[in-house]
């Protein structure tokens, strides 16, 4: 596995081996002590999720609050994204920076997301397929939401000049001076 370090420090981006060949290709997407070396430390994943969503879908920028903070390792497996963590922990050195890394079915990359980021995605395929799993189970009275258009943080979205489908909880999430 190749690990690529981000702006970001802790925010890794995961590129696996990939074997293939006429058949179609295998590789190991998962391996729990890769994935510990990779970041440092070990953690414990608790819950996967699977979300399937239409081309210029927006979600995010979404969190959990402490005791419940989540860190999330992310995929496409169809289609594909522009992801996107933002560092939200107050007097962190890079609070309010934010890398994107484009994640899609043909590429394999994964990233990592520690606790304490906000974390989003653009799709920019027809539709993507995107699997990720946490470290803290789901807890809606931790949950927080960032506006995914702050200035504050003046995400470079990949838009080319339409306007992004977002959910009401996503269209009215709180600027990152508000947390």
């Amino acid at each position: 596995m190749n690990i690529i370090p981000t702006a970001l420090e802790g925010v890794l981006i995961l590129e696996p081996r990939v074997f293939g060949d006429a058949r179609g290709f295998f590789f190991e997407s998962f391996n729990q002590q890769v994935f510990d070396q990779a970041v440092g430390k070990p953690h414990h994943f608790v819950q996967d999720n699977h979300s399937r969503s239409a081309r210029g879908v927006l979600r995010g920028l979404h969190f959990q609050k402490p005791p419940h903070a989540q860190g999330k390792l992310v995929r496409v497996t169809q289609g594909s994204v522009f992801d996107v963590a933002a560092d939200i922990r107050p007097g962190s050195a890079t609070f309010s920076q934010w890398v994107g890394v484009e994640l899609s079915a043909e590429n394999h990359r994964q990233l990592w997301i520690p606790p304490g980021f906000a974390h989003g995605f653009l799709v920019t395929s027809n539709s993507a397929d995107f699997l990720y799993k946490t470290t803290d189970y789901y807890a809606p009275q931790a949950e927080g939401c960032v506006r995914w258009d702050d200035p504050a943080l003046a995400i470079e979205w990949p838009l080319a000049g339409y306007a992004p489908i977002v959910s009401v909880k996503d269209a009215t999430g709180l600027p990152l001076a508000a947390l």
